[in-house]
């Protein structure tokens, strides 16, 4: 994980904060489990976020790349 220290001081201050109750956080409570359509859902967003954003930065290359070479 990216961020593990951060992610350890979170945990540790908020079972602090809530004591040693059954109702203080656990993994699975913050989430830390995927889910079954999860992971296709996630490359599926990431691809209608990354792909357009690509295609414009290959269209505007190819412009300035037509611009420079023909006129």
């Amino acid at each position: 994980m990216i961020f593990q220290r951060k992610y350890e001081r979170a945990i540790r201050f908020l079972r602090e904060r809530r004591g040693n109750s059954p109702a203080a956080l656990t993994d699975e409570t913050l989430g830390d489990q995927i889910e079954k359509g999860d992971v296709p859902a996630l490359i599926l967003s990431a691809l209608l976020v990354i792909v357009p954003v690509c295609l414009l930065l290959l269209g505007g290359a190819s412009l300035l790349a037509y611009f420079f070479l023909v006129r």
